[in-house]
């Protein structure tokens, strides 16, 4: 459907550098990274607003590198909209069919479709200033969405929404792509890659250091900086190492059992937070990693409570207010804390 084969851009002092993914018919595509990755810049070119250095961008099979914007089948709606503030809803819809051999009436009845699609009807003949975020960013798609596009681009159509009209929004991309819509979206929110992308591509510093499903690019980041990107706090440097016929991680001085086919090798383990169990004293479970150690820190966020323990390394486990109440958490107290063997991830270095 969209291919991008080693697409390499030139930028002042920044550049992408051999970009190269694959968004097959019916995708809903995360390109996912932090700002200024590199990320806008790759929609720019798919779309023919920037031009590549070298590297080819073929669409259904065909190679549109140098094709003009008009005839790449490619729609674009831009973070910050892009409405134009002298004409109506209706109007800046009906706008993208300028050039179109279409009666009025074949327009119109267009416009009142893809109106009736967003929950849009009721805006139709007023003019933006008087629109909410969460319409002008309705407006916008449906602008897009009436070329019939082959892909539909959308760069951080979410950013700068309240949660509840987020919410409602994402929502009706679900619904869009349900309609059959191929969907290439860029994002540095990976809450928001994992509620709507079925494929995703990870892009630092202008390349991409991992692609796959969400499944696979959340429980397995193969890198340091994809592991703090998707929240994975527990990241440590570690050599596996057999000892007493059992498999050992070893950070630093502390041994961490492990559950890898891997002999003898070097890289990093990884821990999700909430996959660490604290207890006041230690328990029998079977759970075979097993440490005490100091609470430093304890910080609220979005999905519970970081609580920061000095075992040796620190850890970050994340348990609910709840918990911090019931085992009555505070920083300086002693805590034990427990997590199986196959909790913890080897990624080879």
């Amino acid at each position: 459907m969209l291919e991008l084969k080693n697409i390499s851009v030139r930028a002042g002092d920044f550049s992408l550098r051999e970009i190269s993914f694959t968004v097959s018919k019916g995708d809903y595509f995360i390109l996912l990274g932090e700002s200024g990755a590199g990320k806008s810049m790759v929609l720019e070119t798919i779309a023919g607003l920037v031009s590549p250095a070298s590297g080819e961008i073929v669409i259904n099979g065909k190679e549109v590198t140098g094709e003009k914007i008009q005839k790449r089948g490619i729609g674009l709606v831009f973070q910050d909209y892009a409405i134009f503030p002298h004409l109506t809803v209706s109007e800046n819809i009906s706008y993208s069919l300028h050039g179109r051999k279409l009666s009025h009436q074949e327009k119109k009845k267009k416009v009142l479709v893809i109106a009736d699609q967003l929950n849009i009807s009721g805006l139709l003949d007023r003019r933006p200033s008087s629109l909410s975020g969460g319409e002008l960013q309705r407006v916008a798609l449906a602008r897009t969405l009436i070329q019939d596009p082959h892909v539909l681009l959308l760069d951080e159509p979410l950013a700068s929404l309240d949660s509840r009209i987020k919410t409602e929004l994402r929502s009706l991309l679900r619904k869009i792509h349900r309609q059959g819509q191929t969907i290439l979206h860029v994002t540095h929110d990976y809450e928001e890659a994992l509620s709507l992308g079925n494929r995703i591509a990870v892009i630092d510093n202008g390349a991409i250091v991992q692609s796959g499903t969400p499944e696979e690019v959340f429980r397995n980041p193969r890198s340091e900086f994809i592991a703090h990107f998707v929240g994975v706090r527990n990241f440590f440097p570690a050599k596996i190492i057999r000892e007493n016929g059992s498999t050992k991680a070893l950070v630093d001085s502390l041994s961490v059992n492990i559950f890898t086919q891997e002999k003898e090798a070097s890289g990093f383990i990884l821990i999700r937070g909430e996959d660490i169990i604290l207890s006041n004293e230690q328990i029998d479970s079977s759970a075979t990693n097993n440490f005490e150690g100091t609470i430093c820190e304890i910080t609220p966020t979005v999905k519970g409570v970081d609580v920061i323990i000095d075992a040796g390394i620190r850890f970050h486990a994340l348990v609910t207010p709840g918990s911090v109440t019931h085992l009555e958490l505070t920083e300086g107290k002693k805590i034990w804390l427990h997590f199986k063997a196959t909790a913890v991830k080897f990624i080879p270095a």
